[in-house]
C-alpha cells in the first residue's frame, strides 16, 4: 500500500475529481457564513470543498474572486482554470488542520533559501542574480532581522539560527489558513521562504518575484533557447502562484 502524501495541500488536491463535470450550477454568489466568513454560493447552496468542507474564507474579496472563476466555467467545469478555488479547497481541506507543519515546512526553505546559492561563473548570471537576490537579503535584514549567508553552487550553508528564528516569527504572523496557505504555494513554487515573505508583506509584486525565482532559467534560456514544454510548465505554475498572491493580499 502507498505511503499519503505528507503535504496537506497536495492531499487535498488529489482529492480533485479528474472526470469531467458538466456545469450543475445557473447562478454564483457569495453569501455570509458563520464565524464572519463569506462562503460560495451555487443556486443559492453553500458549495463544498472535496472534503465536503464548506467553501468559504474570511475576505469577501477573495471569495468574488472565487466566485468569478465559478462564473467563468462553461459547459464543462475545468479545474485547471479555477487556481484560486484550488488553493481555497487546500487551506479548507489541508493546511486548517495542520497548520503547525505548514509552518514548518515553510521554514525549511528558509534554511536553503535559493537567494542564499549564487554561481560563481559565468559573470553575467552571478551579477544578475545579485541584482535579483540582494535587495530582497536587505530587506529581511531590515525589516526581519534576518541575514543571511551566502554560499556558491549547491554546497549547503548553514545560516545563523537567530536569522531562522526571526522567519520563524515571521511565518507565525499567519494565522489564517488561506494566508498561510497562499504563503506555501508561493514559496514551494518559487524555492524561496524570502520571496514569498517579500510578497506578503508588499516588498515585491508577484511579478517582480517571479522573475527573481527564474533568473537562471531565464539565463540559461536566452543563451540555448527555451524549450516549449517547460514554457507551458511554467505558465501552469505562474497561474499558481499569481493566485497564491492574490490569496495572501486578500488575508493580509
Amino acid at each position: 500500500m502507498s505511503e499519503a502524501p505528507r503535504d496537506p495541500m497536495r492531499a487535498a488536491q488529489a482529492n480533485m475529481r479528474p472526470a469531467t463535470i458538466k456545469r450543475f450550477y445557473r447562478t454564483v454568489d457569495v453569501g455570509e457564513a458563520t464565524g464572519g466568513q463569506h462562503a460560495l454560493t451555487l443556486d443559492g447552496r453553500g458549495a463544498r470543498t472535496p472534503g465536503r468542507n464548506l467553501l468559504a474564507a474570511k475576505s469577501r474579496a477573495l471569495m468574488l474572486k472565487v466566485a468569478a472563476e465559478w462564473e467563468r466555467q462553461r459547459e464543462t467545469i475545468e479545474p485547471a482554470d479555477m487556481p484560486l478555488t484550488r488553493l481555497l479547497n487546500s487551506a479548507v481541506d489541508g493546511v486548517s488542520r495542520t497548520m503547525a507543519e505548514t509552518r514548518a515546512d515553510v521554514l525549511k526553505y528558509a534554511g536553503s533559501d535559493l537567494l542564499c546559492y549564487r554561481a560563481e561563473e559565468p559573470e553575467a548570471l552571478a551579477e544578475r542574480q545579485a541584482e535579483a537576490f540582494d535587495p530582497v537579503l536587505h530587506w529581511a535584514a531590515e525589516r526581519l532581522g534576518a541575514r543571511f549567508r551566502l554560499g556558491a553552487g549547491v554546497t549547503h550553508v548553514e545560516q545563523p539560527p537567530e536569522s531562522i528564528e526571526a522567519i520563524r516569527t515571521a511565518i507565525e504572523d499567519f494565522d489564517d489558513p488561506v494566508g498561510l496557505a497562499a504563503l506555501s504555494v508561493m514559496t514551494t513554487l518559487s524555492g524561496s521562504a524570502l520571496l514569498a515573505l517579500a510578497i506578503a508583506r508588499g516588498r515585491l509584486s508577484p511579478e517582480e518575484a517571479w522573475r527573481a525565482a527564474h533568473v537562471d532559467e531565464d539565463f540559461q534560456a536566452e543563451r540555448w533557447g527555451a524549450d516549449g514544454e517547460a514554457r507551458a510548465r511554467r505558465e501552469a505554475r505562474w497561474r499558481e502562484f499569481e493566485a497564491a498572491a492574490l490569496a495572501a493580499s486578500a488575508s493580509g
